[in-house]
């Protein structure tokens, strides 16, 4: 029905850089304060083609 040889895959994924944790542990009763650095986070999207001979398409594209 399909050739393999034809068939491409697309495939996405992202990564931010906001690397803040969004969870915290403190004594039982007492606040959990913490400082996080400002601003100037992004996200980078990966989009690539596969087939059966390997990635053949691959691109990277930044956002805000």
């Amino acid at each position: 029905m399909f050739d393999p040889v034809r068939l491409v895959f697309l495939d996405e994924t992202s990564a931010n850089t906001k690397i803040v944790r969004l969870y915290g542990r403190c004594a039982r009763g007492e606040r959990l304060v913490s400082h996080v650095p400002q601003g100037h986070w992004k996200t980078i999207t990966f989009v690539a083609a596969l087939r059966q001979r390997g990635m053949r398409l691959r691109r990277r594209l930044m956002g805000q």
